[in-house]
């Protein structure tokens, strides 16, 4: 959609919902839908290839408005969220839409998702704790309890254990490692804590890290966190978008040991921001952390079992219609569109990754594996980080810095949906100018 029609388009959704507010007192002022209606009026997949505009608004009348407000958010949220899950090849334990007992919700970011699984496995840990031990202090439970996740795990996750009121231990990883959490090196401080009378309960692995777009070895990991009773969240916030292509997928290889799963399609899927996707194995995990049950919460279907209502699977009462613009951008993408859209960012990471490599001044600090190239100076952290004000200073492109192994490191994350094979080329000719000058101006 180019600018012209964007402007079109923008005028005609002003009109309809104009039209709306006009017509407001002939609608009914509660819906007459069953539970399930929605689901019916729609595929059960994704399309492949592109649909047109007007096939998705003509559908608004027909498939939206029926349920208007809350029905048809919670109904097109579950159907939505099935669609994704398909798109990314997860176990029918996952997908609302099938005989599992799991499904997804929208969270507003993956911090809040990462808090949210943290609660809900403690909720679990102290019940099944008690279960066994009635006359324990749930306070003693919650004194003992210990999280993990990766030295290189973004700093939510840590936020997140402040916020729970529970310890949160990092996993050391090694270059050599690739950055990635070992099996063995989380077995082994899962034992030391239990000897120390800890209770181990939930641990976050990072499938694409900050810094380095890490992967955490799950196919490891998963056995081990099952095995122990242990909640196993994967945050996978960036790189999830590129699990709906095939030769991506491998890396979320594991997933049939989560618990549960998160990525921000409004990071590299092409949906604006907020739109956080989360999965869960079992839907009464959250529902066993966060169910209220006050009188004016009580509807006629809320134990019909023919929903999944994610009401009580996230911190927020209030819910915004965050499925609608997942609707719209899946119909007029197709999967082919938004595969297409993911590999085209890749090759552009590889193009500079290649520029990167034929300078021998600079010198890749992690393997490129999807649109994240981490690079540096060949020299001190003092040169890289006068580069990177540079270039900040420079207000032509902006990067963001991290630490590898005690290195000062330069990451160009290509993430814009016009970016052109041009951008990159014009971005290497100005870090390449700008580090001439730096280096020029060290002493012999």
């Amino acid at each position: 959609m180019d600018a012209a029609e964007f402007r079109r388009r923008g005028k005609e959704m002003v009109d309809l919902i104009a039209d709306y507010l006009e017509n407001i007192e002939q609608r009914p002022v509660y819906p007459d839908v069953e539970p399930g209606y929605l689901r019916s009026l729609i595929p059960e997949e994704a399309p492949e290839e592109p649909e047109t505009y007007e096939d998705v608004v003509k559908d608004i009348e027909r498939v939206i408005m029926p349920g208007a407000a809350s029905p048809a958010c919670t109904e097109l949220e579950t159907v939505m969220m099935d669609w994704l899950g398909k798109m990314l090849k997860l176990p029918e334990d996952f997908i609302a839409g099938t005989h599992g007992q799991g499904g997804g919700v929208i969270q507003g970011t993956a911090s809040e998702a990462t808090l949210v699984a943290l609660l809900a496995a403690r909720s679990r840990a102290v019940r099944m704790i008690l279960a066994s031990d009635p006359q324990r202090p749930e306070t003693d439970i919650t004194s003992k309890l210990v999280a993990y996740s990766s030295d290189q795990a973004h700093c939510s996750v840590e936020r997140a254990g402040m916020i729970a009121g529970v310890r949160m231990k990092k996993i050391p990883t090694e270059q050599s490692d690739k950055y990635a959490v070992q099996g063995e090196t989380l077995r082994r401080m899962i034992q030391e804590d239990k000897a120390a009378g800890l209770i181990p309960f939930y641990f976050c692995a990072t499938l694409g890290t900050t810094p380095s777009c890490a992967f955490d070895h799950i196919t490891e990991l998963g056995p081990i966190c099952n095995a122990e009773k242990i909640w196993m969240h994967i945050d996978a916030a960036y790189a999830g978008s590129s699990f709906i292509c095939p030769e991506f997928r491998p890396l979320l290889n594991g997933i049939e040991f989560a618990d549960s799963f998160n990525f921000n399609p409004h990071k590299w899927l092409l949906v604006n921001f907020d739109c956080s996707t989360m999965w869960v194995r079992k839907r009464s995990d959250l529902i066993g952390a966060f169910k209220m049950d006050p009188l004016y919460l009580k509807h006629d279907h809320q134990e019909s079992g023919r929903y999944f209502d994610i009401t009580f699977s996230c911190y927020s009462q209030s819910i915004r219609f965050r499925s609608l613009k997942m609707w719209f951008v899946f119909r007029m993408y197709g999967l082919k569109g938004l595969q297409d859209y993911i590999r085209k960012h890749v090759e552009l990471a590889k193009e500079f990754e290649s520029l990167v490599r034929a300078d021998q001044r600079f010198e890749i600090s992690a393997d490129v594996v999807l649109g994240l190239v981490c690079f540096r100076l060949k020299g001190s952290n003092e040169v890289n980080e006068t580069l990177l004000k540079r270039i900040n200073n420079g207000r032509k492109i902006h990067l963001v810095p991290c630490q590898l192994s005690g290195q000062f490191v330069l990451r160009f994350a290509v993430c814009a949906r016009t970016t052109e094979s041009r951008h990159i080329r014009e971005a290497w000719r100005l870090i390449t100018q700008l580090a001439e000058e730096v280096m020029q101006e060290l002493p012999n």
